[in-house]
């Protein structure tokens, strides 16, 4: 056999060896020579993710592939298409050894005789030939692989002498049903389409096994020229007719010869027209918008396999593994959640507004899992730069950068609970007290233990130009008092409190260093949504932080389960203090700042409300036990105030946050309900009582040292009457060795000197007289004479006190002394 075909193939190629001149001796040679086996490889197959329906079943969001194909068994395939390939591909196919040595002679003598005839490929070397094109997709080079392709597929000697070798091989490996089904599942059927099944299914809608032999037929029809008669091009009409030429003239004859068919069936095939039934496959990530706007979570997900090292050594060699593999992606998108998620955000937040660059993501994350479970925002997915309209975007707002383009935005005073979180892990109490009134605040005094103090001075408003005074940590979180809450990290540590931010995964999206300056007490680092969805569902778990996770399971092209990328949870803190910080931030939504957020059911919530410097962008994050939920709306470019900006039909555009979160959870919550938030003991919750530290003669600076190592609000009350020496410390109120509540403000004054004590006029004085006479020379006036009543003993003449009473102090320029004296009754 070898020799035979060695034989032949020259004679096909003499032209060829004529021109090279190469011998015949030297082509059975190399014949010989070459490799004898070939094994087909797992083939491309597109890779799917799915969503979780409602009935707790997958439920396909989107495919993705470089070849869309769905592998199938011998009974998948209808005997027609089987037959319909044997008859006019190969004909011999069941009886030759993978050389059809009678064809291959017959293509022999019509090239000696200068003739262009049909080929003499068999099933079996078709077969061979895209087993080596499928393999070059694997190389991930495009210099090899295109070199590697034009090998494969190039009409020269040694192509044709590797080919028939290696079919022989093939035949050696394989029964000649399992060549002919590897052969329909890998061949081209034009464009992206491979395989009898996606062909199948593409041009007429159905399954490979229930096509018609009209159909199978015209699908055979592509095989020989899969872009020149497909039939899925409305632009191209012709290609359809040629389609039809083929099928009538050389594949139905050669069935009807070859005995597969009946003249009957002949006649009906032959008069059925072409008509395709075009059903376009599930082709990436804009897919998933149908309905649930599902496509910035797809194509999250696809960024996870991008970027995760587990699935390759690069992104493209990850991505084209991907693209290639046949992996099915289970993913934890609840499709309840998504679609009454996408359905508020549609109802309450306008795509493409006039009024502003507006744009609002929503993410839900499950307490205790970490399970994204709803990913939305106002934007439809759009991947292609030609094609994107205004109110589409490829870029994922809920993201960090490095998983959809986003570079986050300023988290505003959503982030304010982590300075919570280290009030309380530090030992405060909710109800000590601090000062929320506006003041400049020396950055000297604020420790940060990571990168040392800071000079010069910060100043914040209070939403509403507000000065509350002194108030405890409850109200000022209920309020969101940013004064308040810089007074509180001023008795922290700046480093503390972004390690305890970081410790719920808090972190910048654009991948940078968070910033430790006093404004970041505020939310300026710019954060994603998924970021602070995943930390208040922390919050909401008692503690215990759980990373973002979108993919449950991945099953590979063979069926077997592979590793997903890990995530972690881990107890960040205390349930005891989360169970504080649900106090404070359940006060948000019970009359707070967010209470326009609560949808009204009953179920307890947790929260907190954000907005940024100039109202540029708003927030509000919030939580039931089950679920966690943050939602951002503001400018994608731009410094238009949402609070005083309305659109007509929608409203205030601060307020869209509270109307699509309300919403969105009431319906969420009907589905997952919620349970009562733990009651944090005693330890945090208490009113401490601290004793008020004597300050009286001390300098200032000592004083206030005095009061803050006390654990309470420093406040200059200015200068007083007081015995103190000028300059010094007066004293305070609440006054040295009372009992205040810890944190409270004490108001330190400064003594002027004025005060001095009433010298004693009356030892050694015989009269009234004598004692006031001694008054001017001490330095006070004489006010007058008070008399009291007292026995018979009382001698009138002689003084027996003043007033004010000897030893006390008193202001000589503003006050004389009365001498008191006696009348008998």
């Amino acid at each position: 056999m070898s020799a035979i075909a060695g034989v032949l193939v020259t004679a096909m190629v003499a032209p060829a060896l004529a021109v090279t001149g190469i011998a015949a001796n030297n082509s059975i040679g190399m014949f010989e020579n070459l490799p004898s086996n070939i094994r087909p490889d797992v083939l491309a197959q597109k890779s799917e993710i799915y969503a979780t329906g409602s009935d707790g079943n997958p439920v396909l969001l989107a495919s993705v592939f470089d070849q869309n194909r769905e592998e199938v068994g011998w009974d998948q395939i209808s005997p027609f298409v089987k037959d319909a390939v044997v008859s006019v591909e190969d004909p011999r196919f069941y009886t030759h050894g993978g050389v059809d040595i009678v064809s291959a002679a017959r293509a022999a003598a019509q090239s000696a005789a200068g003739g262009d005839g049909p080929g003499a490929s068999t099933i079996s070397m078709q077969y061979v030939r895209n087993i080596l094109i499928q393999k070059t997709e694997e190389i991930q080079d495009k210099a090899e692989r295109d070199k590697a392709f034009e090998d494969a597929t190039k009409t020269t000697v040694d192509r044709k002498l590797k080919e028939m070798k290696l079919a022989i091989g093939l035949e050696k490996e394989f029964t000649k049903d399992q060549i002919l089904l590897g052969y329909l599942n890998i061949s081209n059927f034009g464009g992206t389409v491979y395989g009898i099944e996606a062909a199948a299914q593409y041009y007429y809608g159905v399954s490979a096994k229930d096509v018609t032999l009209a159909q199978a037929t015209s699908l055979v029809a592509m095989v020989n020229e899969p872009n020149g008669l497909r039939i899925d091009q409305p632009d191209a009409p012709e290609k359809i007719t040629e389609n039809q030429a083929r099928r009538d003239v050389n594949i139905l004859p050669a069935m009807l010869k070859e005995h597969k068919i009946t003249k009957a069936q002949f006649d009906e095939a032959k008069a059925t027209p072409v008509t395709p039934n075009i059903v376009q496959p599930s082709t990436g990530c804009k897919t998933a918008n149908e309905n649930i706007g599902a496509g910035y979570f797809c194509d999250y997900v696809s960024y996870i396999v991008k970027n995760d090292a587990a699935f390759g050594d690069s992104a493209e060699s990850r991505w084209q593994k991907f693209r290639t593999g046949g992996y099915q992606i289970f993913t934890t998108l609840d499709l309840d959640l998504q679609t009454a998620a996408i359905t508020s955000m549609n109802e309450n937040v306008p795509q493409n507004p006039e009024q502003l660059n507006l744009g609002s993501s929503m993410v839900t994350v499950e307490p205790g899992t970490g399970k994204i479970l709803a990913m939305v925002q106002n934007k439809t997915f759009n991947d292609d730069p030609e094609t994107t309209q205004p109110n589409e975007t490829s870029v994922n707002f809920s993201t960090d950068y490095a998983y959809g383009g986003s570079t986050g935005f300023p988290s505003g005073s959503t982030y304010k609970v982590f300075t919570l979180a280290d009030w309380l892990k530090t030992g405060h109490s909710l109800n000590e007290q601090v000062n929320g009134s506006v003041r400049t605040f020396n950055l000297a005094t604020f420790k940060n233990r990571c990168q040392g103090a800071g000079g010069g001075t910060y100043k914040s408003a209070n939403d509403g130009a507000a000065n509350p005074g002194s108030m405890n940590i409850v109200s000022a979180t209920a309020s969101s008092v940013n004064n308040a809450y810089i007074g509180m990290a001023q008795k922290l540590d700046m480093c503390d409190i972004t390690e305890t931010a970081e410790s719920f995964g808090m972190h910048r999206a654009d991948g940078t260093p968070m910033q430790q300056n006093v404004s970041s007490v505020l939310g300026t680092n710019e954060v994603a949504p998924l970021t602070v969805a995943a930390a208040y569902a922390g919050i909401a778990a008692n503690g215990l932080f759980c990373q973002p996770k979108a993919i449950e399971r991945i099953v590979d092209g063979t069926g077997a389960e592979i590793p997903v990328p890990a995530t972690t949870c881990n107890q960040v803190v205390d349930p005891n203090v989360a169970a504080a910080m649900d106090v404070a931030m359940a006060a948000v939504v019970n009359g707070g700042t967010g209470g326009a957020a609560r949808p009204g059911d009953g179920i307890p919530l947790i929260g907190k409300t954000g907005t940024t410097d100039g109202e540029k962008h708003v927030w509000f994050a919030g939580a039931s036990t089950k679920l966690a939920t943050a939602i951002w709306v503001g400018n994608i470019v731009g410094d238009v105030s949402v609070r005083y900006t309305s659109v007509p039909d929608y409203g205030n555009v601060a307020d869209m946050r509270f109307s699509t979160w309300s919403q969105y959870m009431g319906a969420a919550n009907a589905k997952y309900g919620g349970d009562a938030f733990p009651t944090p003991n005693s330890s945090l919750t208490s009113t401490p009582q601290v004793a008020v530290p004597s300050v009286q003669g001390k300098t200032i600076a000592e004083a206030q040292s005095l009061v803050e190592a006390a654990g309470f609000t420093f406040q200059d009350g200015g200068a007083t009457d007081n015995e103190a020496p000028a300059g010094t410390a007066a004293g305070s109120v609440p006054a040295g060795g009372e009992n205040a509540t810890k944190g409270a403000t004490v108001t330190v004054y400064t003594s002027n000197g004025a005060l001095k004590s009433v010298p004693d006029v009356i030892s050694g004085s015989n009269s009234i007289g004598e004692a006031a006479n001694k008054l001017g020379p001490a330095g006070w006036k004489f006010a007058g004479t008070k008399y009291q009543v007292t026995g018979d003993g009382c001698n009138e003449q002689k003084p027996i006190g003043t007033e004010p009473a000897v030893g006390s102090f008193a202001n000589p320029a503003s006050q004389g002394v009365y001498i008191i004296g006696c009348k008998k009754k």
